[in-house]
């Protein structure tokens, strides 16, 4: 590939076109809003002049809602030899391009699971898709040429290649991304009214469940309404889980110990559950869940702490599998929680010790 056309200069489409121009394509940038695609222009992303002919390849970064009529339009214009797009569902798109009567053979549609809660170009970078999954959606009738130069952004972006049927995909990605979205909103929607002292006692548990919340509304609003069969089927099974849950709750309430058991036994079903979704979520670099020990380390809120930390593990010869920051409400400190291989555990406690870090147990 060495041309390439991206049409919607968001923070998809300007991830994915700084990660091509890095690469030593020349990327050209399109937008509805041209000041938008001169601002990804500024960033390095390529050059928002058009192209002088049709480019290697166009890839399509516009809103759920609008991909098919972008992608017709640019089709029409003939301003690439192959077409995707990137947007979060895949079924709906190629159905009303199917509609329109296009020959899709050259067309594949595609979506990189990852992203910011930010949007725009402002908040993009040329490393979002590394070591991501990236879904390919090909049909029997997708252009073997299409495909590769799928597969080529793919790799120039460092993600992962996975294919998928449209439909299968659609009814995945509301399972793992749409459905935890809307439930994150709910829980984080119940913070607003709350009183400032309850508030005040957040703590990471409360940060992990809501983090995703803090999304732009209207990009989840296009994304919800292109999927939302799906979405709906997962939260009545979510609903009743939710009635069960409740029901079990208020039994505990009772004087009555049947009544009671009762409830534990509800509560306990609903723990062990989740223990078992939990697990299959994949680990780090998408291979199988491990588990690692923590090592807690207390920290000062100062500049440089957390590099004399890692540096302090790599002396010891520590790999740091994962970290957790929890900072300590109305202090200037937090708790630092290295995970790392449990054999490596004592070794890197100790080790930190000596360099007069506080542990805590």
């Amino acid at each position: 590939m060495r041309t390439a056309l991206v049409i919607g200069t968001g923070l998809i489409g300007t991830s994915a076109a700084l990660a091509l121009a890095q690469r030593g394509v020349v990327v050209h940038l399109e937008d509805h809003d041209p000041g938008q695609a001169r601002t990804a222009a500024a960033l390095g992303a390529g050059t928002d002049d058009a192209p002088e002919g049709p480019v290697d390849l166009a890839v399509v970064a516009a809103p759920p809602a609008h991909v098919a009529s972008v992608l017709a339009d640019a089709m029409r214009r003939g301003v690439a030899r192959g077409y995707l797009d990137v947007a979060s569902v895949k079924g709906g798109p190629r159905r009303e391009l199917e509609a329109l009567g296009l020959d899709l053979s050259a067309y594949l549609g595609t979506h990189p699971m990852s992203g910011r809660e930010k949007s725009g170009p402002l908040a993009a970078t040329g490393d979002l898709f590394e070591g991501r999954p990236w879904v390919l959606t090909p049909t029997r009738d997708t252009d073997t040429e299409v495909l590769n130069l799928a597969l080529e952004l793919v790799s120039h972006c460092r993600a992962v290649p996975v294919v998928m049927d449209a439909d299968a995909h659609d009814r995945a990605v509301a399972l793992v991304s749409h459905m935890p979205h809307l439930v994150s909103s709910m829980v984080a929607a119940r913070l607003q009214n709350a009183e400032e002292a309850a508030v005040r006692l957040c703590g990471q548990g409360i940060r992990d469940v809501t983090r995703i919340a803090a999304s732009d509304p209207r990009m989840w609003i296009d994304i919800l309404s292109a999927n939302p069969g799906p979405v709906a089927d997962l939260l009545t099974d979510v609903s009743a889980d939710l009635e069960e849950t409740v029901r079990a709750l208020r039994a505990l309430e009772s004087s009555d110990e049947a009544k009671r058991i009762e409830g534990v036994d509800g509560i306990e079903d609903i723990l062990r559950r989740g223990n078992a979704g939990q697990v299959r979520v994949p680990g780090k670099h998408g291979a199988a869940p491990r588990v690692y020990e923590v090592v807690a380390v207390l920290i000062d809120d100062q500049p440089g702490q957390l590099a004399r930390i890692f540096a302090d593990a790599g002396r010891a010869g520590v790999n740091i599998e994962d970290v957790r920051i929890e900072h300590a409400t109305g202090q200037q400190a937090g708790l630092v929680q290295l995970m790392v291989e449990p054999k490596s555990a004592t070794v890197l406690s100790a080790a930190l010790r000596e360099r007069g870090w506080a542990i805590r147990q």
